[in-house]
């Protein structure tokens, strides 16, 4: 099976979450950064789980999964320890059309979920396509020594500039020149070891000089 790469708003959508242990505990951990809204099924929580419900951060449908609870979701995560269930799930989720993932069982999946390293706006996804996630965490693992925070605040540096940029109307070919100046400039290095002179001379050189440097340099 060859998978189709895919990064997937979830802001404000339905999630259900079938499972109460700790690989559901994870599971709804991450889906909250993504601002979806959880709907919890499991026979029995951890005290993490149970606190996120008690502090009314996700919806508990109760103990024992029905078909219904996928009535309107957009994504359901069978992340029991109950093959079986996981396989009900799956089942009652593709007949409604609901796009599922059972953890550890391939066949009952739509997609995977790829092991990450996110550092502020970048998000590198590593999969192995379900043939070992043990190399796939171990591969970033070797990445996470390659990619520190100072990614983090160039990006988000970027993100002001961009806007400062596009903002002026020129050319496409004029745009992608600076964009690509700025990046090959080795930035990064200036925000690792906090050289914030030499960082503002290099993007006065390669800015136009009706963008503003103290709105695109600012912390």
């Amino acid at each position: 099976m060859s998978f189709y790469p895919v990064f997937v708003e979830l802001e404000g959508k339905r999630v259900v979450v079938v499972g109460g242990g700790n690989v559901a505990f994870r599971k709804v951990t991450a889906l909250l950064e993504c601002g979806a809204i959880i709907h919890l099924a499991g026979r029995v929580l951890t005290s993490e789980l149970q606190e996120m419900v008690e502090k009314n951060e996700i919806h508990f449908l109760g103990n024992e999964f029905e078909d219904e609870f996928l009535n309107g979701a957009f994504m359901v995560i069978a992340a029991t320890d109950d093959k079986d269930l996981n396989h009900h799930v799956s089942t009652c989720a593709r007949e409604k059309g609901v796009l599922v993932n059972a953890v550890d069982q391939p066949p009952d999946c739509d997609f995977i979920v790829p092991s990450i390293i996110r550092r502020g706006d970048l998000l590198i996804a590593i999969s192995t396509s379900g043939k070992s996630p043990a190399m796939a965490r171990r591969i970033r693992k070797s990445l996470e020594t390659q990619f520190g925070r100072e990614y983090e605040a160039f990006l988000s540096m970027m993100g002001r500039l961009r806007k400062e940029v596009l903002s002026l109307g020129l050319s496409q070919k004029e745009n992608s020149r600076i964009f690509q100046e700025i990046v090959d400039a080795d930035l990064l290095k200036d925000f690792s070891e906090g050289s914030s002179e030499r960082m503002a001379s290099c993007l006065k050189n390669i800015l136009p000089e009706q963008v503003n440097l103290n709105n695109v340099c600012k912390p």
